[in-house]
């Protein structure tokens, strides 16, 4: 369903018609790359839009539809930028630490609603945002130096921990953060 997630009404709109909902992963991501110092208002703006207030929007919309049955489960995605940030990724980094705390902060007011919230903080995994990197072999030969596995990561690595939180077996985990990074943080 397409919907511009910095638009509090147009999710509002879109969650309600979904009914019954007992899971959100708040995955839409947005960056700008280059020098934090060059990045326009619209810029930094628009990686705020979609990143930090897009994760509220959808999260709060959510929320208030899992409260009225009892629970659910929402995953925010984060990255390894929140902790180790990039140069050159002008404010996403900044975004992604703020999903930290605001996993954190959800976790604490929706849990006893029955709501569990935890954070994937995925490292370079093959995806569209990735590719330029992982296609320059300088790059890649740089980035993987930083990554004891010495591979990138796949989408299932990412989406195997998601839906592992996502099931009854993780029932008792909330207000985590996992990263996902072939030991990238450390």
């Amino acid at each position: 369903l397409p919907v511009d997630v910095s638009d509090q009404s147009a999710v509002a709109n879109a969650i309600q018609g979904f009914g019954t909902l007992n899971l959100l992963v708040n995955n839409a991501g947005i960056v700008r790359f280059g020098p934090l110092l060059d990045q326009s208002a619209d810029d930094i703006a628009s990686v705020i839009g979609v990143n930090l207030i897009g994760t509220i929007n959808c999260a709060q919309s959510a929320a208030q539809a899992m409260a009225a049955q009892s629970g659910g489960v929402i995953i925010n995605m984060s990255s390894v930028n929140a902790v180790h940030p990039a140069p050159n990724v002008g404010i996403y980094a900044a975004t992604k630490a703020a999903i930290t705390s605001l996993t954190q902060l959800q976790a604490l007011e929706w849990g006893p609603l029955g709501i569990r919230v935890n954070a994937v903080a995925p490292g370079f995994i093959k995806t569209d945002m990735t590719t330029e990197f992982v296609n320059n072999p300088e790059a890649s030969a740089r980035i993987l130096e930083a990554v004891p596995l010495k591979r990138f990561g796949e989408s299932a690595d990412v989406a195997n921990l998601a839906a592992y939180l996502c099931s009854e077996e993780a029932g008792y985990i909330t207000g985590q953060v996992f990263n996902v990074d072939g030991g990238m943080a450390m």
